[in-house]
């Protein structure tokens, strides 16, 4: 399921990139630090909401809010639609509920063939020894 958050409720602020880059790096901001607020959030329920706050524990700060800052490009623009495209993907694979798995017996017919695999490589082996033998 894609799930797409307006804009209106991301806070963006721009800051200098670090790192190498020379003059540009030095006079322009490109860095983007962009900010969700999950429970201030209208377009996700409070079930969602819940899923995402359990799923994303571990990258919010201040309780419930998302804080990505991206730098990888020379540009503010292209660091704000890729910073915006991975907060929509964080959510989005957040959202995602795994299918339960239904326990299962194995098939006859696939215990017989890892026990016959089994007596195979047993046979191999007991070979093996038998040759050094003499």
């Amino acid at each position: 399921m894609k799930f797409i958050i307006p804009w209106n409720e991301i806070e963006i602020s721009v800051t200098r990139s670090s790192g190498a880059g020379g003059q540009h790096v030095n006079r322009t901001n490109s860095a983007v630090q962009l900010r969700f607020s999950i429970s201030k959030s209208l377009v996700l329920s409070d079930l969602q909401k819940q899923r995402v706050l359990k799923k994303l524990s571990h990258r919010l700060v201040q309780e419930d809010e998302i804080l990505l800052r991206i730098e990888d490009e020379r540009d503010q623009k292209s660091n704000k639609q890729k910073a915006y495209e991975y907060l929509n993907k964080l959510i989005s694979d957040a959202l995602i509920v795994p299918k339960k798995r239904i326990p299962t017996k194995p098939k006859k017919s696939s215990v017989q063939k890892r026990l016959d695999s089994k007596k195979k490589q047993s046979e191999i082996k007991r070979n093996r020894s038998e040759k050094i033998k003499w």
